[in-house]
């Protein structure tokens, strides 16, 4: 199975506005009619359940959604650019890669689910928008947007009501065989399972999805033996079959252990509701021991459970419990990630400060447009002047107290006052 994915994503840029005016034989003075430019189109994610795996994606590393189109005379504006969707199977996480300890994006959870993951670049702003009263025929237009990249980290967590799990070779295979249609590989060595197999386990009229998960071994919270590849299907449980071998030297220690190391890789594994079972009662040299395990189990406060996986001996009673237990626990078994809000800090409309011999502008409005515009013509350096005045930059640059031949920059462009 192939559960994991990190992608780089690209959304479109968006379409340059147009420089047009009105040529009518009838009509004189017709005025700027330059269209804007279409959005950049949006990059998606989206759960699809037709989708088993994310095998595909690991081919291709960049994924990029289509640019706006330009603007054209008449006022007409370019169209939006295509939107990509990227299709992973139903319980996908989206993880923010670039930031710390990759901050969650999305749960998909349900099919039919989407994200947004890279926003497209706005489309720019035709002349039409730049009249003003001392100038009626601008020539100035503003390019588009780039739009957002960013990488993400996909990772599938299967989606089961309960999870078997145990240390290796305990008969995890052969109970979800057991209590299923489901036919895992079964053998007497140990890591005979490699990935997470689900079986639907059927109870009355009534069903459950029951998933195997891979042996834990000691120090898997920390990676060994793919323990965090195993550890993570077992995140959206609800429940857990702790499957301890009946042959070990001391059960409740194995017990133990495997519980510590689903506390060390999440605080949350160790508190999901458990129904541990004693497996292989089958087997004579168990069959002496019953007593004194129970015995041990009790003196630990764990209420134990005995089953034959082979054998059939238990397991119907075993699944009855687990759906009564599943009734019980509801939805208050699954975590649901909180959405954070983070109000991004307030910024004046205009300021200016003083670097060096430099004074430094920050005014989102001109910044826009210088960036997105070819401030190279002598045409489009006038237009810049009356920006300057019309934003309130030059009262703001007079008052603190610039003079003639010093320099001044707002956002990428640099000039003598």
């Amino acid at each position: 199975m192939f559960d994991t994915v990190e992608i780089s994503v690209q959304a479109g840029s968006g379409g340059k506005g147009a420089i047009s005016f009105r040529r009518e034989k009838y009509v004189p003075f017709g005025g700027p009619d330059g269209g804007d430019g279409g959005d950049g189109g949006n990059v998606v994610v989206m759960a699809d359940e037709s989708v088993d795996d994310l095998r595909m994606l690991k081919w291709k590393r960049l994924y990029r959604a289509g640019d706006g189109l330009g603007g054209q005379g008449r006022k007409k504006h370019g169209g939006r650019g295509e939107e990509l969707v990227v299709r992973v199977p139903v319980g996908t996480m989206v993880l923010d890669k670039e930031r710390q300890d990759g901050e969650l994006i999305a749960d998909l959870e349900q099919a039919g689910e989407r994200v947004v993951v890279a926003r497209g670049g706005k489309g720019g702003l035709g002349n039409t928008h730049f009249v003003s009263s001392t100038n009626q025929a601008p020539r100035v237009a503003e390019a588009g947007e780039d739009g957002e990249e960013k990488s993400v980290r996909l990772e599938m967590r299967l989606i089961a009501d309960v999870s078997i799990i145990g240390y290796p070779n305990v008969g995890k295979s052969t109970l979800l065989a057991a209590a299923s249609a489901a036919k895992p590989k079964i053998a007497e060595y140990p890591f005979t399972t490699l990935e997470p197999i689900l079986g639907v386990v059927e109870v009355g009229q009534k069903s459950f999805v029951l998933a195997e998960i891979p042996g834990l071994v000691d120090d898997a919270h920390l990676g060994r033996g793919l323990g965090h590849e195993f550890l993570r299907h077992i995140m959206r449980t609800k429940i857990l079959i702790h499957l301890v071998d009946g042959c070990a030297v001391s059960l409740v220690d194995n017990l133990v252990r495997v519980n510590r190391e689903l506390s060390l890789f999440d605080s949350a594994l160790g508190e999901k509701p458990q129904l541990v079972v004693v497996n292989k009662i089958d087997l004579p040299q168990v069959q002496v021991r019953l007593a004194q395990i129970r015995g041990a189990f009790k003196s630990v406060g764990t209420e134990v459970r005995f089953v034959s996986a082979v054998t059939g001996e238990g397991v119907v009673e075993l699944m009855s419990e687990a759906m009564e237990m599943l009734g019980e626990v509801g939805e208050a078994g699954k975590r649901v990630p909180q959405k954070v809000f983070r109000p991004q800090p307030r910024v004046e409309r205009v300021s200016v400060s003083k670097k060096g011999d430099t004074f430094v502008v920050v005014a989102p409005e001109l910044e826009r447009i210088i960036a997105r515009t070819d401030m190279g013509s002598p045409e489009m350096q006038g237009q810049l002047g009356r920006q300057l005045a019309r934003s309130g930059v030059k009262r703001a640059l007079e008052k603190a107290g610039v003079k003639p031949g010093d320099r001044v920059r707002c956002g990428s462009l640099e000039w003598e006052w």
